[in-house]
């Protein structure tokens, strides 16, 4: 059941906010264990706030499209008075005084909690293969990763055990588990979410949006979780819409099946009336590496306290904390420039185009533990494939929409990314919907 769905079910009393809250506590129930997407299940107050939503709505009070939805955080969110570890031993016990303001937000808006998401040790991965909180797997093959990040936070939506889960992104970390478990997940625009109360990572890179099983269920959550004011409306219609399509770059060192549905699905865009336009992008791989040099350094300076504690921190996180101590300041503001000349690129390859088309992910998900994947003979890192298509628009701060545009022949998802303008998050809603 989408939002959306539940919304109609709830207002016509076919269902109330406890029912629908029990139906996802229940598969939690029956999936978590061999899934592990939650570290924590708020099981008796989320039945507590269902019961309050469902006097309101019988009372006439209707908070909007969240009212009696059950949703996850992503467990570097601060929730009031409920634990809140990163994913790490270093805050395992840490329970935080206030909410984060995105939670304060969807609060005020009606959701229900369910429980706190697992993820990648501090945010800094791509496996969610957890050292302290066990392995996340992917629902379509638990064999498999979910992605990361925000791993539990697509798994518990591509389950049903929560209609929506908040993510995090600094280089990837919605948009590659939603292409991975075959969601929906958008990293807004840079600062269109607030970021207070939310564990940081990459100060100037760290992006938060929702995780849904649909565009139009994502709508709406941003709409809840963020300033609509600053948003531009969507246009009129797809046919106003430009498409643009790599030339270079995007659809290189790609696995076969991910190249060849991308395309197809910039057809069927083709086919309901938006203009479909071959470009030739920036220098991809300088973003990327301007956006990695930039991410060690600042991870790097804001865990340099908790370094004495490395004990602490799984191997894998720990060698890219000391990797970040190693970055020449001048790299790091050599980086920062490069930023600014490759936006202003963008900006203008923008005035031709309204949406660039990619593949979310390179690959689609690889099994656990795997290190390299091969692609056209070529033998190439799993992390470094898994973010060359995701990570740059960290940098750059552009919105971008990953959604499932088909699957292999053993049931993985294949996702695609949508690119806009900053702050024209309803543009990709608009296509992406009519793309569903």
């Amino acid at each position: 059941m989408t939002i959306l769905e539940a919304g109609k079910a709830l207002r016509s009393r076919r269902i109330s906010c406890l029912e629908l809250t029990n139906r996802c506590l229940d598969h939690i129930g029956k999936l978590n264990p061999r899934l592990n997407a939650f570290i924590t299940i708020t099981e008796e107050s989320a039945r507590s706030r269902a019961r309050e939503l469902d006097r309101e709505l019988a009372g006439g009070q209707d908070r909007g499209h969240l009212h009696g939805i059950p949703i996850a955080h992503k467990d570097l969110i601060w929730t009031k008075g409920v634990r809140t570890t990163s994913g790490s031993k270093l805050f395992e016990g840490f329970i935080p005084d206030h909410d984060a303001q995105v939670v304060e937000k969807l609060n005020a808006a009606g959701a229900v909690m369910v429980g706190k998401t697992g993820l990648h040790e501090l945010a800094y991965g791509i496996t969610s293969d957890n050292p302290h909180f066990g392995t996340i797997r992917n629902p379509r093959n638990p064999e498999h990763i979910p992605g990361g990040s925000s791993g539990g936070s697509a798994v518990a939506v591509a389950t049903g055990m929560a209609l929506m889960a908040t993510g995090t992104d600094t280089g990837g970390s919605i948009r590659i588990p939603a292409s991975y478990c075959g969601v929906v997940g958008i990293k807004p625009t840079y600062g269109l979410v607030s970021l207070a109360g939310v564990q940081p990572l990459g100060f100037s890179l760290d992006h938060i949006g929702p995780l849904t099983t649909t565009v139009g269920d994502a709508r709406v959550s941003l709409d809840a979780m963020a300033d609509g004011t600053k948003r531009k409306p969507a246009p009129a219609s797809v046919r106003e819409i430009r498409v643009g399509i790599p030339q270079n770059y995007y659809f290189t060192q790609v696995a076969p099946e991910v190249r060849e549905t991308v395309h197809n699905t910039a057809k069927r865009a083709e086919g309901l009336g938006a203009r479909v336009i071959p470009v030739q992008v920036p220098d991809i791989d300088a973003i990327s590496a301007a956006s990695l040099v930039i991410l060690l350094s600042e991870a790097a300076a804001l865990y340099e306290p908790y370094l004495e504690r490395q004990s602490e921190i799984g191997v894998d996180v720990r060698a890219l904390l000391y990797q970040g101590r190693l970055v020449p300041a001048t790299d790091y503001v050599n980086a920062q420039r490069l930023r600014k000349v490759l936006a202003n690129e963008f900006r203008t390859l923008f005035r031709s185009i309204d949406c660039l088309f990619t593949p979310a992910t390179p690959i689609t998900a690889p099994r656990i533990g795997q290190r390299e994947v091969e692609i056209d003979g070529e033998t190439l890192d799993t992390r470094l494939v898994t973010t060359r298509f995701a990570r740059g628009f960290n940098a750059l701060g552009f919105p971008a929409l990953a959604m499932p545009c088909g699957e292999t022949p053993e049931g993985m998802p294949i996702g695609l990314q949508m690119v806009a303008r900053p702050f024209e998050e309803n543009l990709l809603f608009k296509l992406g919907e009519a793309l569903e």
